[in-house]
């Protein structure tokens, strides 16, 4: 029914959102704690490692979980567990601890993105899964804007500590709503016929050579999104002189831009490429490394500069991002190995995000800042080289599906 169609896209967008207040936080406040209890750059990198390296661990086991246990309840249990250790996080004072803490944390958000696509997969069907995840995915721009945003004023008038508990709390109220109200179909899930089913359907996507091309576009573009997600509000408060608050919510130009991205190239893939999205995600790659650089220029120039360039970065990498993420493994798992195919293609991207801390410290340190971002330009084109192998793929098959890139 089209109120439980609509239902679902409220609760998943909501709650992939609010996701993001348990994982936002953190960048927001790495100088103070930097200042605060003395933890150095190397340690920071360590603590975000940790966290990624459970991330992506969970990526690959949680979309398998998902498609067994079904969304609602993945989600939900996701949701509590990473509520828990926010607030375990915001009462603790040692790196070590953090570490921990962060990396548990890193396990259950891995519920987020497959249990929410599979949610989504079960409510649209191919036809309008372009337009309709291009919108839905703004809320992994939306997110992390409202997260920072309250991250930022929280650390300013409440201290950092503050910066953890408040967005725990929202954090665990809505993995409520979640279980109380998300609807889901029936699932097989007690039948043999049901549990061979899933696993025939599993194995059979993850032969797919689009899907592991897709994997490793993933790998490159996530690891861009997390340099940039996990160290722009230190970059623009320690190289370029920014207050800490001003740091956070110019940093947000990134999601901003995002937005409008996800919305277009989403629209424009149903409109015009329904059958060759690997060339739309491939074209907004190569243009992603194009934004970089500009943005390497001109950032320091201005801050109004700076964010205009920023949003531009946003706007040619989460468009891509959502049509891989998203479109890629609602159509090619099907319904019932879209949480699988979700997970390992987020999987892949998580595996790229944990080098984030070591791209950006050993090269920042060694090189600069601008060489972060050489960095950075040269994995969008490794992506744009991986889709163009996708688009390759789709005209030689002549097949709209495997193209749902």
């Amino acid at each position: 029914m089209r109120s439980n169609r609509s239902r679902v896209f409220g609760l998943t967008w909501l709650s992939y959102a609010v996701y993001y207040f348990g994982r936002k936080s953190f960048p927001v406040v790495k100088a103070t704690l930097e200042t605060s209890f003395g933890i150095g750059r190397p340690a920071l990198a360590l603590i975000d490692t940790a966290y990624l390296a459970t991330y992506a661990v969970g990526q690959f086991s949680m979309g398998w979980l998902g498609d067994r246990i079904g969304a609602r309840r993945l989600i939900a249990w996701g949701m509590l567990g990473s509520s828990a250790v926010c607030l375990a996080f915001g009462f603790s004072s040692a790196a070590l601890v953090f570490a921990v803490l962060f990396g548990l944390n890193g396990l259950f958000q891995a519920t987020g993105w497959s249990g929410n696509v599979k949610a989504m997969g079960e409510a649209y069907g191919p036809k309008e899964r372009g337009a309709v995840m291009g919108l839905w995915t703004t809320c992994f721009q939306v997110g992390p804007l409202a997260a920072t945003a309250m991250a930022a004023y929280l650390l300013k008038h409440s201290g950092w500590r503050a910066a953890f508990l408040y967005p725990a709390a929202c954090v665990g109220v809505v993995g409520v709503a979640v279980w109380l109200l998300l609807p889901e179909r029936k699932r097989e899930a007690s039948t043999v016929e049901g549990r061979a089913s899933r696993a025939a359907a599993a194995s059979t996507a993850l032969k797919n050579p689009i899907v592991w091309l897709l994997g490793l576009s993933y790998f490159g573009m996530k690891l861009i999104r997390y340099c940039i997600d996990f160290w722009q509000p230190y970059y623009l408060e320690r190289a370029l002189g920014y207050a800490k608050d001003d740091a956070a919510y110019f940093s947000t130009a990134f999601q901003f831009g995002g937005i409008f991205g996800s919305i277009a190239i989403g629209w424009i893939s149903d409109r015009w490429f329904s059958d060759r999205r690997g060339a739309v995600a491939m074209v907004s790659t190569a243009l992603l490394a194009l934004s970089l650089l500009l943005y390497s220029v001109v950032g320091p120039l201005g801050r109004i500069e700076g964010a205009l360039a920023l949003a531009l970065v946003g706007f040619f990498l989460f468009g891509p991002d959502a049509l891989i993420s998203g479109v890629a493994a609602q159509d090619m798992g099907g319904p019932l190995a879209t949480a699988t195919v979700a997970g390992f293609i987020n999987g892949c991207g998580s595996v790229g995000a944990i080098a984030q801390g070591l791209v950006v410290v050993t090269v920042s340190e060694k090189f600069g800042w601008g060489a972060v971002f050489q960095v950075l330009m040269g994995l969008a084109a490794f992506s744009s080289v991986a889709l163009a192998a996708v688009w390759r793929l789709q005209r030689r098959a002549g097949a709209a599906a495997p193209g749902s890139a």
